[in-house]
């Protein structure tokens, strides 16, 4: 079974995504900063990471940068509410970063997964 890691400080927002990823066949861990993320990542194998940019304890920018180079084909998912700025210029820089794939919150979670079922 395929295992994503889902890094959300948002308890509420990373218990749904979780119940979703779960739902669809997937084995799921969490964290809810980035620290907490990178070391449940260096813990266990894992397939996917999903991470927002806005979090206390380390930012969702410097834990994305953190994971690639850890592991430079690791595939990841940025989601962001936004900050001081627009939540798309956050998501465009975690591109520029190493993230794959971005969404804005909120956002269609049928869509989400089809793009995990794609890239795992």
């Amino acid at each position: 079974m395929k295992r994503i890691l889902v890094i959300d400080d948002d308890n509420d927002f990373r218990k749904m995504l979780c119940a979703k990823l779960t739902k669809s066949g997937y084995e799921v861990v969490e964290a809810e900063n980035g620290v907490e993320g990178i070391k449940r990542f260096t813990e266990q194998e894992i397939n996917l990471v999903v991470t927002d940019i806005i979090m206390p304890e380390k930012e969702g920018m410097e834990t994305i940068m953190e994971l690639k180079n850890i592991d430079p084909a690791l595939k990841i998912i940025a989601v962001s509410g936004g900050g001081r700025s627009a939540p798309e210029d956050y998501l465009n820089i975690s591109e520029y970063f190493g993230a794959v794939k971005s969404f804005r919150k909120p956002f269609s979670l049928a869509e989400f997964v089809k793009i995990v079922n794609n890239l795992i």
